[in-house]
């Protein structure tokens, strides 16, 4: 019925990895990294508490290299689950 072949041929582009994959930082997610590093060091700097600071970090990234783990975009699952009213809801 279709006599078109399956490749043309002329028309191939190589797909590279970095285009696939997610960008990570240190195994979570670049803007989570970001994000918790960055509320860390207000927490850590700004209000000069260093100890709540550091285990806010370390919580923080802990919990991202986790979900990253489990499913490397689940920020924007997460995001997309935010936005979402409760239609359900009991």
């Amino acid at each position: 019925m279709n006599a078109l072949p399956a490749d043309a041929p002329g028309f191939e582009v190589p797909l590279h990895r970095s285009l696939t994959e997610r960008i990570l930082l240190g195994g979570a997610p670049r803007t989570v990294a970001i994000a918790n590093g960055t509320l860390a060091a207000a927490v850590g700097l700004g209000l000069q508490l260093w100890l709540p600071g550091m285990v806010l970090w370390i919580a923080g990234h802990s919990l991202a290299v986790w979900g990253a783990r489990l499913d490397a975009q689940f920020m924007a699952v997460f995001a997309r689950h935010i936005k979402h009213r409760q239609l359900l809801d009991v």
